[in-house]
């Protein structure tokens, strides 16, 4: 088996709509600059509250990626 080096960074994606969306979207933008994500990990989720309702989902993940050799 392989050994891989890997590098870790620290995302925050936002939306209006899910926790699930502030995550797909964020990994997405990451994906124009960033090779060979492997995994992430949630580290908070936090929401912005308006007029008493949830206005915007905010979710802060670590992402890990294979160093290219």
């Amino acid at each position: 088996m392989a050994q891989h080096t890997y590098k870790l960074i620290e995302i925050t994606g936002t939306s209006p709509t899910s926790i699930e969306d502030a995550i797909q979207s964020a990994v997405a933008r990451a994906a124009q600059t960033i090779r060979h994500m492997q995994w992430l990990e949630v580290v908070e989720i936090r929401g912005r509250i308006e007029e008493d309702q949830v206005k915007q989902w905010q979710v802060t993940f670590k992402v890990g990626f294979t160093l290219e050799e």
